[in-house]
């Protein structure tokens, strides 16, 4: 999806805000990321080829339609599958990693690296997006929370009701 008004999608977007090196395009328009530098925290791992990111929703689809996000008007959901707003949204990561979490909550899947990050992030966006948590998934976070030490997480919440969830506006690469 384009979401403001340049040729590049979300997942494009995404790779031009997380990119700890130059990009370089595919497109001399500049629509599609070839090359940049991405670390993917769920496993410790550098890529520099963009084809090897995928962007990880943080709360998996799935796991949001589960949580709320049936309930959604349409319009919602794409908001969320597209938020740009909130860096923990969308998350580019290794697909290996990617495939591995698949649509699994905290319960059965962690990252190998940065545990207590993965449950802040986890923790924000389902606050932003007011997503219900269920037992089970309230006392994983809990648990592994518990080993985090003090640990603040400030979001935005989107109520019901038209939001920019847009990244700010930022000259490519």
């Amino acid at each position: 999806m384009e979401s403001d008004g340049d040729c590049q999608t979300t997942r494009a977007e995404v790779l031009i805000a997380e990119t700890l090196a130059p990009v370089t395009f595919t497109t001399t328009g500049n629509c599609t990321v070839a090359t940049g530098q991405w670390f993917s925290y769920y496993d410790g791992i550098t890529e520099t080829v963009a084809s090897n990111i995928d962007i990880d929703h943080m709360v998996p689809l799935a796991e949001a339609w589960d949580s709320g996000a049936s309930r959604w008007t349409a319009a919602r959901r794409e908001a969320f599958a597209n938020d740009l707003g909130d860096p923990r949204s969308l998350i580019g990561v290794t697909d290996n990693s990617n495939v591995a979490k698949s649509d699994q909550d905290p319960t059965t899947w962690l990252p190998a690296f940065e545990q207590c990050r993965y449950v802040a992030d986890w923790t924000a966006v389902k606050l932003r997006w007011v997503l219900a948590v269920d037992t089970a998934e309230r006392d994983a976070l809990a648990g592994m929370a518990a080993g985090c030490g003090t640990v603040t997480v400030t979001v935005e919440i989107i109520p019901d009701g038209t939001v920019d969830t847009t990244a700010p506006s930022t000259p490519a690469g």
